[in-house]
């Protein structure tokens, strides 16, 4: 399977936002990428409530999903929305969203580990007084094995990986925002761990540079072999990684050390 990681810098402009989006999976199809995944929030990064409910839909109703959906049915492709600000009631889900060759949604996870942060006095971040956390472990069945869900700050809380892996995964989706802050400091380390501990394959799209006047993310957009090793980065600016997969080795690491139980 050949899997491709968009790496975005999406900001408060919802227009923009969807035609690069648009852009990039058609840029992935045209080679030849079988499963093609996005960042966290990728219709639209901001910290203005206005701006975001302005921008943000139901499943039903919306854009971005309608016109994904036409796409992988087209194309015949698995296509993961990293994540989506999705309306429910007063506040939000930060969805990720599975869609399928047949151009319906096969999945979609809500994000369990809220992001309520204090950077720096400068930067505060407080998930949990926009969006609802949720409360499901989520995996997928892909024809070429089996793909679990989690976004961006779920990266901190190896329990969550641990019992996902119980599901027999072959990959793990981090599709994220993650800030420059953190990325610096914590973010390839992060995700090798969590290839390594659970014997997965990491597919693990970013935002990256300045989305907003508060936000700036790290970018390293990166696709991590079952045993840590760095298969495909991209460090900065807009753009797609590949990387052409072989399910088996996640499943043969695990027989040689089974370490998950």
């Amino acid at each position: 399977m050949k899997v491709a990681c968009i790496q975005l810098s999406s900001g408060e402009n919802y227009l923009k936002n969807f035609k690069n989006i648009i852009k990039f999976i058609n840029k992935a199809i045209i080679n030849k990428s079988d499963l093609i995944i996005t960042p966290e929030t990728s219709s639209i990064i901001t910290s203005d409530k206005k701006i975001l409910f302005k921008n943000t839909y139901t499943m039903k109703t919306d854009p971005l999903i309608k016109e994904i959906k036409k796409i992988a049915k087209k194309f015949k492709k698995w296509i993961l929305i990293g994540s989506l600000p999705i309306k429910d009631g007063k506040k939000f889900r930060n969805r990720s969203i599975m869609i399928g060759p047949s151009g319906k949604i096969v999945k979609y996870y809500d994000k369990i580990s809220m992001f309520d942060v204090k950077l720096t006095k400068k930067e505060t971040h407080k998930e949990s007084k926009t969006f609802k956390p949720g409360s499901k472990l989520v995996s997928v069945n892909l024809p070429w094995g089996r793909l679990g869900l989690t976004i961006c700050f779920d990266l901190r809380f190896p329990e969550i990986y641990r019992n996902l892996s119980k599901k027999n995964l072959n990959f793990i989706s981090v599709p994220s925002a993650f800030t420059k802050i953190t990325g610096e400091k914590h973010w390839i380390t992060l995700l090798k761990a969590r290839a390594i501990e659970n014997f997965c394959y990491i597919f693990a799209p970013n935002q990256t540079g300045k989305n907003t006047k508060k936000r700036e993310t790290f970018g390293h957009s990166v696709i991590i072999s079952p045993d840590g090793k760095i298969l495909k980065i991209k460090k900065t600016g807009a753009g797609i990684i590949y990387e052409n997969i072989d399910p088996k080795i996640s499943l043969n690491l695990r027989k040689a050390i089974p370490s998950l139980i």
